[in-house]
């Protein structure tokens, strides 16, 4: 059972349909889903040569796995500038990657039923490693058409200064 230290009536945890994305100051129109913060450290196994046959182990390198945003296709041209900014079709000699501001740190806010900003994560330096810009286009399908990006990133962190919000009660009328 998860714990409330605010909201001590709460007993299920926080759903996963609201949330937005920002970066360079502002929220990015219609991502409508985020794959999942993930690392992975390495073990790092050894043992001298006097001990028994059993390894001791310690922690190595840490990996952070890309995090994929997908938002349906509008004309926003957010997903795109930014892949453009480490390939673009048609670019001259030497001008293929923006070493100035490829990279950006981004905002995941995850909010509670009532709107209120429940959980952040900060994922630093994020760049574009894959753009989708439309689906397979199929006459008979019954879907939105998606877009999507790839990001590649040095890591994550929870926001700690994002702290468990007071949640509203509401009174039944009378």
């Amino acid at each position: 059972m998860a714990t409330f230290t605010v909201n001590t009536h709460r007993f299920d945890p926080y759903k996963n349909f609201k949330f937005r994305v920002k970066w360079d100051g502002h929220y990015v129109a219609g991502v409508s889903k985020v794959s999942s913060l993930k690392r992975t450290t390495e073990v790092v196994e050894h043992r001298e040569g006097g001990d028994p046959s059993s390894a001791r182990k310690s922690p190595g390198r840490t990996k952070y796995e890309a995090i994929t945003l997908e938002r349906g296709v509008t004309h926003d041209p957010d997903f795109e500038q930014w892949a453009n900014k480490v390939w673009n079709y048609g670019s001259g000699l030497g001008t293929e990657v923006s070493l100035k501001d490829f990279r950006k740190d981004l905002i995941i806010e995850m909010y509670n039923e009532s709107g209120q900003v429940a959980i952040a994560y900060k994922v630093y330096r994020c760049w574009v490693s894959e753009f989708q810009a439309q689906p397979d286009l199929d006459a008979n399908a019954n879907a939105v058409a998606i877009q999507s990006i790839k990001l590649e990133n040095e890591g994550w962190e929870r926001d700690y200064d994002v702290v468990e919000p007071s949640e509203p009660s509401f009174s039944e009328p009378a």
